[in-house]
């Protein structure tokens, strides 16, 4: 038995919306978890609902916890604090399955079926997602603070910045010019000469390098269906791959499906969905081209490894989303190497080349722009322990901790 004896929460005022979790065994191991956004709900829902039930079990039974944790009597099929807790208790437990057998988690999963997987930059920058929500509008004043500012990039010159992605061996980037219109009408409305300026960093990009990079839309749920289907219908000139979230509720079926009916532009959704039923329900209607899952939110690999065999049921392409944080980066990477269905895994370069890394261990490798397989055990990372000591962490235990 691997009885967990410690559920541990990790926090930065830094970072405000990250969240790690630290689950230690009786057998002297340690996994590691994360989630994202609402972190001291989440927090609350670790120590005062979770940790007392799960601290004395055996975390060998990693399908038996997740089905009690994301079957509450309030919260299930969201990505509300509940279900949030139990993708960070899901992850530290997988990282646990791995380190148990001195296995990584792609093998623990079932084994990979590629050792490498392509990935896409997402044209954040270095400050994105860090206060309470994204850093979506960027204006003409803004000044970038490094070489990988991608976001402020991207609205000045996109086909310089598309030129640098493939300088480094990307073949895929996604961009959000459309955000900063959605304001003035609350997303209702998009006018002709905001749709134009919208679609002015793409006609940059196919100028500069042509089709040698595909290019998505990431429309972040702000507008409704009459607004989507325009920008959608727009951006078939341009070849885009998907147009990721268009709608306002992405668990919308009607919404999604008179967009699909009305538009070329393939649909990509939604990070922001938790559970399998969403998911299930949006395949069944034909409402979804791709299909994107984020393993701190969907309720982490347990669940996120049945939302890929529902994409692959239904022959749609999968994509792990990372624009949070590191661990959920490695948790969508192994997932990626073993679902049959993946084609992407989410990069942010900024992120990548400075506050990632001093968070973690280890980063994964990304060659010729393509993320490498991992060789060691779990997830192949682990929280620095300077973390747990900065002036502004907040750690909680509940249980007997080692530390």
């Amino acid at each position: 038995m691997s009885k967990i004896t410690c559920v541990r929460t990790i926090r930065i005022a830094e970072r405000p919306n990250l969240i790690w979790v630290e689950l230690e065994t009786d057998d002297g191991l340690t996994g590691l978890g994360e989630s994202f956004r609402g972190a001291q709900a989440t927090e609350a829902v670790i120590h005062e609902q979770v940790a007392p039930w799960l601290i004395g079990r055996d975390a060998r039974r990693i399908e038996a916890v997740s089905r009690h944790l994301t079957t509450p009597y309030l919260g299930f099929h969201s990505a509300g604090a509940e279900i949030r807790a139990a993708s960070a208790i899901d992850i530290a437990l997988w990282d646990l399955a791995g380190k148990r057998h001195d296995i990584p988690v792609h093998e623990a999963l079932g084994g990979a079926v590629r050792t490498e997987i392509r990935a896409y930059n997402t044209c954040a920058g270095y400050a994105y997602n860090t206060a309470g929500v994204a850093r979506r509008a960027v204006g003409s004043g803004d000044n970038a603070i490094g070489p990988y500012d991608d976001q402020i990039a991207f609205t000045r010159d996109a086909g310089a910045l598309a030129e640098s992605l493939l300088g480094e061996g990307f073949t895929a980037m996604k961009i959000w010019p459309f955000d900063t219109y959605a304001e003035a009408s609350g997303g209702q409305l998009i006018t002709l000469p905001d749709l134009k300026a919208g679609l002015e960093p793409f006609r940059k990009i196919r100028a500069a390098v042509g089709d040698k990079i595909e290019v998505m839309a990431e429309l972040h749920s702000l507008w409704n269906t009459t607004s989507a289907i325009r920008i959608c219908r727009a951006l078939e000139d341009y070849g885009v791959l998907w147009a990721e979230d268009p709608v306002i509720k992405m668990d919308d079926v009607q919404a999604l499906s008179d967009l699909r009916r009305q538009s070329h532009t393939p649909v990509c959704g939604s990070e922001t969905l938790g559970g399998t039923v969403p998911f299930r329900d949006l395949l069944a209607a034909d409402a979804l081209d791709f299909v994107m899952l984020d393993l701190a939110w969907c309720g982490g690999l347990t669940e996120g490894r049945k939302i890929a065999a529902l994409a692959e049921a239904y022959a749609k392409p999968l994509a792990p989303h990372d624009c949070t944080g590191p661990v959920t980066l490695w948790a969508g990477l192994h997932l990626g190497l073993h679902a049959p269905a993946a084609i992407f895994q989410e990069v942010v370069r900024a992120t990548l080349a400075t506050w990632y890394r001093d968070l973690v261990t280890d980063l994964p490798v990304i060659r010729n722009g393509m993320v490498q397989a991992p060789t060691g055990i779990g997830l192949c990372t682990s929280l620095r322990p300077e973390v747990k000591k900065r002036d502004d962490a907040t750690v909680r235990a509940s249980g007997a901790s080692r530390a």
